[in-house]
């Protein structure tokens, strides 16, 4: 073998490492970040995020092994509800799911950038969460990218 055919060999092979390396490394760890605007204990919250988790299992995403889900229940005090999705956004999950407009509406003034799906919003035009239904962006936040 030539020398300069080893030295493209070893340099070939010398390049090809990082994307070896890369192909190896196990998924990102996605995060959701919940609010609820009842307490742990109650019955429709429990029935809610039953329903959440199993669509979740559905669609292949399982709570520890791709996915990390930050649960965070508010109660009814309007005040604590804003001091929790505060704390919510302030620890940067990838997507926020809020259960109600007593959730929605305090994300949407905490963040602008990250991501918000709600279950149940009463017209969500009318509240200001969505410019329209067809186009759901946010109405006065536009998502980079979007």
């Amino acid at each position: 073998m030539r020398r300069r055919d080893f030295i493209t060999l070893v340099g070939g092979a010398a390049a090809s490492w990082p994307l070896t390396a890369r192909a190896q490394q196990p998924a990102r760890l996605r995060r959701i970040g919940v609010l609820v605007a009842f307490t742990e204990n109650d019955l429709e919250s429990q029935a809610l995020l039953a329903a959440f988790k199993k669509r979740l299992t559905d669609l292949g995403w399982a709570d520890g092994r791709n996915v990390a889900i930050d649960y965070k229940f508010a109660g009814a005090n309007p005040e604590h509800v804003r001091a929790v999705a505060a704390e919510l956004v302030a620890s940067s999950p990838d997507v926020i799911f809020a259960a109600s407009n007593v959730s929605v509406a305090p994300l949407q003034k905490a963040t602008s950038v990250i991501p918000i799906v709600f279950a149940q919003a009463s017209d969500p035009v009318g509240s200001g969460f969505v410019s329209s239904l067809p186009r759901p962006r946010r109405k006065y936040h536009r998502l980079p990218g979007l």
